[in-house]
């Protein structure tokens, strides 16, 4: 069996809320609890759900950019959650990331070719002239020309840049690419056009995405499983067709019925949830869903439901099913 590229076993992070002079902490902001997933050669497992459940979150920890609370994170089957800023090197390569943001990700002061080839530095010294054709190759693959080498980021469009900081992903030859929301500062047409270059990139050199959205549409098209986050738990993970073909819990369908419709004579056929999303500070006994959910039960609102493997494969954590 092929050993995962990724494997997140019960990973927690809480922050604490501190207040007063002495900065004493008052409570407890758990953004992601106990989550747990894996993501295979090739594969492109997605997460979404709304604002503030705990998504880029995850994607920190992965990255090792935050330290987890609990649990353990795995890198083609090493365990690297305790290690130093020295033995997690090797692992750097190995993981690298797409930032949300194309203009804030790039620095401002650096040309083209010195962005995409600025990871060298600590992997991989290269004299000056095999950087440029490296940089150049680079470039070539994520669809830019040659001649943009010595531009600097304020001369690319929001396109361009993206396609930037993917080229500097690829630089170090990485197996998985944490990806959080790529593509949501972009037009819909550049949208499509990034999107199909990181499809292009998966097949060509066999990466594993971990792509971060809000996004349904983005995530309908590039995804192969789907993870549904809710105040930092995985409520639903399944494979993209099951998942829009017959959601299994209850936020998983009110997510896709507030997706907007591209027929606007369309009438939806479900109501939308209601109300807003629990403080993480203060979330609900039981399910933390139950105060929105149309079927909750009293069972709902003293017991958290764990996340349990159904009949179709697809893990969800709902007392109903």
């Amino acid at each position: 069996m092929t050993t995962p590229v990724l494997q997140v076993e019960h990973l927690s992070k809480s922050f604490p809320v501190t207040r007063g002079f002495l900065h004493r902490t008052r409570a407890e902001l758990r953004a992601v609890d106990d989550v747990s997933f894996d993501v295979q050669p090739g594969e492109t497992l997605c997460v979404v759900g709304e604002s503030g459940c705990g998504k880029s979150t995850l994607g920190k920890l992965v990255l090792r950019l935050l330290e987890p609370t609990a649990g353990r994170i795995l890198i083609e089957g090493q365990d690297v959650t305790a290690l130093g800023p020295e033995a997690m090197r090797p692992f750097r390569r190995r993981v690298q990331m797409v930032f949300q943001d194309p203009y804030a990700s790039l620095n401002p002061r650096l040309s083209a070719a010195e962005i995409v080839t600025e990871p060298l530095e600590n992997f991989q010294p290269l004299t000056a002239a095999d950087r440029r054709e490296r940089a150049a190759d680079l470039l070539a693959r994520v669809g830019l020309r040659r001649d943009l080498l010595d531009r600097m980021p304020f001369e690319f469009s929001g396109g361009q840049r993206q396609r930037l900081g993917i080229a500097r992903a690829l630089c170090l030859h990485p197996a998985l690419i944490v990806a959080d929301e790529p593509v949501s500062a972009l037009d819909v047409s550049v949208q499509a056009q990034v999107l199909n270059l990181l499809l292009d990139l998966q097949e060509e050199f066999g990466l594993a995405y971990l792509f971060i959205s809000h996004d349904l549409g983005v995530v309908e098209h590039i995804g192969q499983r789907i993870a549904v986050m809710y105040l930092g738990r995985i409520v639903e993970l399944a494979d993209r067709d099951a998942l829009f073909g017959a959601p299994q819990h209850p936020y998983t369908e009110a997510l896709l019925a507030a997706a907007p419709l591209p027929d606007p004579r369309a009438k939806r056929t479900q109501p939308i949830v209601e109300g807003e999303v629990p403080s993480p500070l203060d979330p609900p006994p039981g399910c933390p869903f139950h105060p929105r959910c149309p079927y909750a039960v009293p069972r709902c609102r003293t017991e958290v439901p764990a996340l349990r493997r159904l009949a179709d494969g697809r893990l969800a954590a709902c007392h109903l099913r």
